[in-house]
């Protein structure tokens, strides 16, 4: 069995063991087992931590089957039978302060608006809480934050030790032990005794500030964002570094920063709307040019146009600007880019079906579309122009595709 240092002292960083076992994981990767460790092992929703061991990088610690195996970027030398390890103590200390927060945090849940915490991930960048409760409100959020942080500045003992499975049944534990045996319990007296496994400070006020990120509900529960520590004072660094930059590009304080946002927002709507009607007017006045162009084919007045490149919904609007003024006419149109976009239409009066003359033409460019009589549209990438297209479909049109 190997001994925990990380419980005797988790402010420990180096340290020195003995090499009880070599081995190979099953994906190749090469682990050792040591007879005393201060490497904390994944588990109870805190990571691993990392390190090295003489000059070997650590990259994973799990407990296996009783063993803790410290997996490492290459194979430990059979020579060696002790090592020196040391830990990544900014590593180790940030997931103290994270996790020690969480405990803060569920306890601070509990206490103001008895919620349970049923879900718990320390992540990366920040740290997952899922609350029994159907939502938060911005007031709760506050309370939340305000008592956490008061625990944090009453800078509170904090005592992590194993006990009896009697004696944890006199604690006022928030959730009941998970083990029967090898209970370990922290404590913040007079606020939090908590079953758990991992690595604590010794006081509330080296968790350093909580401060809530954000929340949104999860599974008719709500989940909660947020960091403590170092991790806080990143993260309020770079929201002051963004409302720095906002200030300049607004040329407003903070506090009119928001009203600033929504007038631009506002502004940009209407310049949104004010270019879309722009642009109907200007296909209105494209598809009646275009009309005045048009040549009887197949009985029916056609509008053929090739467009060097061309969006597939503007030549849907353009061609239906063209039907909805002629309901007689016929649009093909055709646009490059990179690949051959194809747009046919029909008015309200004509009874040509557009589909099969797509249908045709998307064969001659191995091209995919699909409509009906009336709309249809496609596309395909060939080395043939838009004009080359277009005059395949007007062949097309003469040949294989009779008027009702």
């Amino acid at each position: 069995m190997t001994r925990k240092l990380y419980y005797e002292d988790p402010y420990l960083v180096e340290f020195t063991a003995s090499v009880t076992k070599r081995g190979i994981e099953a994906d190749g990767t090469p682990y050792a087992v040591l007879d005393q460790t201060a490497f904390y092992p994944a588990g109870g929703g805190q990571p691993c931590d990392l390190g090295t061991l003489g000059s070997l990088n650590v990259t994973d610690v799990e407990e296996v089957d009783g063993e803790i195996r410290h997996r490492l970027c290459e194979p430990l030398p059979e020579t060696v039978a002790a090592v020196q390890g040391e830990i990544d103590w900014s590593r180790r200390f940030d997931h103290m302060q994270q996790h020690n927060g969480q405990h803060i945090f569920s306890a601070a849940c509990e206490h103001l608006f008895d919620a349970d915490t049923i879900g718990f991930h320390l992540g990366r960048e920040t740290v997952t809480v899922d609350l029994t409760l159907p939502d938060l409100t911005q007031e709760r959020v506050e309370a939340i934050e305000y008592l956490c942080n008061k625990i944090v500045f009453d800078n509170r003992p904090i005592e992590a030790r194993f006990v009896e499975r009697e004696e944890a049944a006199q604690m006022p534990m928030r959730k009941p032990p998970t083990v029967t045996e090898n209970i370990r319990v922290v404590i913040i007296p007079d606020f939090d005794y908590n079953g758990c496994g991992g690595t604590h400070p010794s006081r509330t006020g080296e968790t350093g500030p909580i401060k809530i990120l954000s929340w949104e509900r999860y599974k008719g529960n709500v989940r909660v964002h947020f960091v403590c520590g170092w991790r806080a004072l990143k993260a309020m660094t770079e929201k002051q570094l963004v409302l720095k930059r906002l200030n300049r590009h607004l040329n407003s304080g903070e506090a009119e920063m928001e009203s600033s946002v929504v007038r631009l927002i506002s502004e940009r709507k209407e310049l949104e709307r004010a270019l879309q009607d722009a642009k109907s007017r200007l296909l209105d006045s494209e598809a009646l040019g275009l009309l005045e162009g048009a040549q009887t084919r197949a009985g029916l007045p056609v509008v053929a146009a090739a467009f060097a490149e061309r969006p597939m919904q503007e030549l849907q609007k353009l061609a239906q600007a063209i039907t909805a003024k002629n309901p007689h006419a016929l649009a093909l149109l055709v646009a490059g880019g990179a690949k051959i976009q194809l747009v046919f239409a029909r008015g309200t009066e004509a009874s040509l079906p557009v589909n099969e003359l797509l249908r045709h033409t998307l064969r001659l460019i191995d091209g995919k579309g699909g409509g009906n009589a009336s709309a249809a549209q496609g596309g395909g990438v060939t080395d043939k122009t838009p004009s080359d297209v277009l005059a395949e479909a007007l062949m097309q049109l003469e040949q294989h595709i009779p008027s009702d």
